[in-house]
């Protein structure tokens, strides 16, 4: 994707006046209002104002979603199709992804608070490259034939679940809703998915093309509304399979016990995170550990589930980091999201505003010490700004170093010994991420193996490719991971079929 089609300012004013939002459900191949015609207003986040109106889903529109999906599965249109077929479908859909990128990207952008170079440069190429990666494993991964006695033929074979409902995040709207559909519509079900309501608008776009590449009516369905009726809806629906959620631990518990409480549905659950960094005194490029730093904390806003949010440093390395981070925050200007010179956006709303600042002034009443940020800016815009926030002289036990913010916070804690710093970083009741900054291999080695995290970046902030499974430890995650051919075998069932020959 090359900077060409991101647009200008002036360019991104202009098309958005131009473009055509879709705000119904899209349900068995076509949109359609809710069914009791309740809509809700979603805002753009840098200006505080509203967008359009949504449909607003209940749980008759969830039943009439996974009936579609269920009929659709019965009848083999999708679940059914040879392996060639789908793989050709979900190509062309990942094709048609890239050629409206820029106009996927405005729309993420002013629904999300997004800055447009990255909902176009980076969030919309990666959302097709997700769609393709998986299309292409469709027709390369094999069953196997097991080592029976003599007289016995047996397969091991893979088949799709069925119905599966997912619900998937604000922050990387359309991003985290191809890490559902890519490997779930590869293996051949059908699914009803629940954006979040402040970002709905690219994922029913997203879902019009699907239909467009030849997705056929039924196989995806997608049903706009609040978590606590439309989400309780999908993760309590009898005839729903599988729910696969990115999202809080608090919900991911609830999508634990509707499962309970129906049909033991499968649940898959991605959740949060409060992921450490380490530095270590025999790490040199301090303008490098800066820059993933920054990057993994102020990136998107922090709205990340990944933000490594604790900067665990060797005490005789911290003021020589310290003295780099802030000097790399001049390349993190924060602003309009439509302006291509932007590097940190507005948070999604104005409860999460309410919610970082007031971790702000925990931080504070802790005792620990604020070094740069931690108040509300360009306020007359009307969006929800808060700047690159870093506090020092933090201890693990504090809250903003124990609880999740998803905002742009980093908390610096220090360390003398590298066992100290290791037990610092996995004490915690998450484990999604981590990163490990040395110069010696040995560290790089022994301390990864130690981390209690799903992911370990070594001298980066990384969390892998479309070919390294994505998933945490403890309350980070449960049940399956994002990403990578792994991906595709929780949303299949296991089948084994054992043929007794005759004639012996």
């Amino acid at each position: 994707m090359t900077d060409t089609l991101i647009p200008d300012r002036e360019q991104a004013t202009t098309e958005l006046e131009g473009l055509r939002l879709r705000t119904d459900l899209f349900i068995d191949g076509d949109f359609r209002p809710a069914r009791d015609g309740r809509r809700f207003v979603t805002e753009n986040p840098a200006t505080g104002q509203s967008i359009t109106e949504v449909a607003e889903g209940g749980a008759a529109d969830v039943d009439a979603a996974v009936a579609a999906a269920r009929t659709a599965f019965d009848r083999g249109v999708w679940s059914r199709m040879d392996p060639g077929g789908r793989k050709r479908v979900l190509m062309a859909w990942a094709d048609l992804i890239d050629a409206n990128a820029r106009e996927l990207g405005l729309v993420e952008t002013i629904d999300a608070g997004k800055p447009i170079s990255d909902t176009v440069g980076l969030d919309m190429p990666e959302t097709a490259a997700c769609i393709r990666w998986h299309a292409e494993a469709i027709d390369k991964l094999y069953g196997q034939v097991a080592p029976s006695p003599d007289g016995v033929v047996a397969t091991i074979t893979r088949e799709p679940v069925g119905v599966v409902g997912a619900v998937v995040p604000w922050n990387y709207p359309a991003q985290m809703a191809a890490w559902k559909l890519g490997p779930a519509l590869a293996t051949g079900n059908s699914v009803v998915i629940k954006p979040a309501s402040a970002t709905s608008l690219s994922l029913l776009r997203i879902a019009e093309l699907g239909t467009a590449a030849g997705i056929p009516d039924g196989v995806l369905n997608v049903v706009t509304g609040p978590g606590d009726t439309v989400g309780a809806a999908i993760g309590r629906h009898p005839d729903v399979d599988l729910v696969a959620f990115t999202g809080s631990t608090e919900v991911g518990r609830r999508f634990l016990a509707w499962s309970a409480e129906s049909n033991l549905k499968r649940v898959l659950l991605e959740l949060g995170g409060k992921s450490p960094q380490i530095v270590f005194a025999d790490a040199t490029d301090m303008a490098n550990v800066a820059s993933n730093a920054a990057v993994a904390i102020f990136w998107n806003m922090g709205e990340n589930c990944s933000a490594g949010s604790r900067l665990i440093v060797h005490r005789s390395k911290k003021d020589e980091l310290l003295e780099a981070l802030q000097a790399e925050l001049a390349a993190w200007p924060v602003g309009d999201p439509l302006d291509p010179a932007t590097k940190i956006g507005a948070l999604i709303s104005s409860q999460q505003l309410d919610r970082v600042l007031g971790y702000v002034e925990v931080g504070r009443s802790e005792g620990a010490r604020l070094v740069t940020g931690g108040e509300r800016i360009l306020e007359e815009t009307g969006g929800y700004f808060v700047p690159p926030t870093i506090f020092d002289g933090v201890r693990n036990d504090m809250r903003i170093a124990q609880e999740e913010i998803f905002g742009p916070v980093l908390s610096v804690i220090e360390f003398d010994a590298e066992e100290e710093g290791v037990a610092i970083a996995n004490d915690t009741a998450y484990g999604l991420a981590a990163s490990i900054y040395t110069d010696d291999l040995n560290v790089a080695h022994r301390v990864s193996r130690e981390l209690r995290a799903g992911t370990v970046g070594v001298n980066a902030y990384a969390e892998g490719d479309m070919t390294t499974p994505f998933g945490g430890y403890k309350q980070s995650g449960f049940g399956g991971h994002d990403k990578s051919v792994h991906a595709h075998d929780q949303y299949t069932e296991l089948k084994t079929t054992w043929i007794v020959l005759k004639g012996r």
